[in-house]
Order: structure tokens, then C-alpha cells, then sequence
């Protein structure tokens, strides 16, 4: 789980949809729930459906979605933002474009959301950490396939982020986070700060 020599993350695969499925495989699951989410996941991909979003909020039903999550190592923080529609904490990021690769996504969503060159930790390189599949609330709810990326950077270099989509944002350590409102938070949210936390330690529960 914390091996930094992997592969490149756009490997020279036949097509976006065989690169997405290697990518998915993987993602070491944290748990019996991570395990059942990368299952569905795989059998969303080879099972030839439309991947990406074509028309806000739910066209198709299930799309495929990159979050990021930026951490300041040497403070041990993470950061959350105060989504506007969705009313929750949550790390930043966004729907995958057609075709694109979901590191692109990142990159292109943290120069968009925070003005910030897209780094990726040692901890997993350009590889996602964490795999959910969430039925969204609100209006037009639908389903979020989401892949989990973790950033490295330092606070003191996030001093913008896109207001018409957060308002606010907010550093919280590994131990803040847990002690947030599961209700207040994406709901697997305590569930990556656990697999984070495990990975940073060396596998100390």
C-alpha cells in the first residue's frame, strides 16, 4: 500500500477504458466496503457503460469522478472545502471528462479550484488511494464512481480557491477529521482519513 515505485499512471493501454480498469485493479481496498465498491466499480467498466458525465448533474446515471486530497506533511493536515451545492465537507476535485485520464482530471481541477500545480505525494505517486461508489443527494442525484488521488503541499501555498463552488475551506489533521460529524463530511471521508492514517504509520492501527 505505500510502495512510491509504480508504474506511470497513464500506461500505454488500447484504451481509455482499459487504462481506467487497470487503474481500478489497483487500488488495494481498505476494507470490506472499499472491496465491494472496487467489485462494482470493475464491473461498471467491463461491462461496456457510459463512463462519463455528457449533461449536468445525472446523464448518465453513473460517471466517474476524481477527488483530491492535498496534505501538508509536515503539519500532517489535510485540507476540506465547504461544497456550496452539496453542503458537505469534502476534498476538491471533479468529474473525469470523456476520455480524459483521471490524473488529468486532477491536475486540471487543482489549477481550476485552487490555483495549484497538481503534485503527487510519495505516499501513492499518480495513482488513486481510495475507491467509492456514492449514490449523491439534492437535486438530480445520481451516482459518483470516485477515485481518491492524494496531493502534497504546503498550506501556506493554497491562498485562493473558487468561491462559486466553496466556501470555505479548512486544514484539519488526520485526528480533527475523525472527530468532524460523519454527517458533516463526505460519507467515506472518515473512512480515507483510517486508510491514510494506517498507510502513514507503516500499518499501525
Amino acid at each position: 500500500m505505500t510502495s512510491t515505485t509504480r508504474p506511470p499512471a497513464a500506461p500505454d493501454c488500447p484504451s481509455p477504458r482499459s487504462c481506467l480498469l487497470e487503474t481500478i485493479r489497483a487500488i488495494e481496498p481498505w476494507d470490506a466496503l472499499e472491496r465491494t465498491h472496487v467489485e462494482t466499480a470493475t464491473q461498471w467498466v467491463t461491462g461496456g457503460a457510459p463512463l462519463y458525465r455528457v449533461r449536468k448533474p445525472d446523464v448518465p446515471a453513473t460517471h466517474l469522478v476524481s477527488y483530491f486530497v492535498v496534505l501538508d506533511h509536515g503539519r500532517g493536515q489535510l485540507l476540506l472545502v465547504a461544497h456550496r451545492k452539496a453542503g458537505l465537507w469534502l476534498p476538491p476535485g471533479g468529474h473525469v471528462e470523456p476520455d480524459e485520464h483521471p490524473w488529468a482530471a486532477v491536475v486540471r481541477e487543482c489549477r481550476e479550484e485552487l490555483d495549484l500545480e497538481a503534485v503527487a505525494s510519495p505516499i501513492t505517486g499518480e495513482h488513486p488511494f481510495f475507491l467509492t461508489v456514492t449514490r449523491t443527494r439534492g437535486e438530480g442525484p445520481h451516482t459518483d464512481v470516485s477515485l481518491w488521488y492524494l496531493l502534497d503541499a504546503d498550506a501556506r501555498t493554497v491562498t485562493s480557491y473558487d468561491e462559486r463552488e466553496f466556501a470555505a475551506i479548512r486544514w484539519l489533521t488526520a485526528e480533527e477529521v475523525l472527530e468532524e460529524p460523519a454527517e458533516s463530511l463526505d460519507p467515506h471521508m472518515h473512512r480515507f482519513t483510517q486508510k491514510l492514517q494506517h498507510t502513514r504509520t507503516g500499518g499501525q492501527r
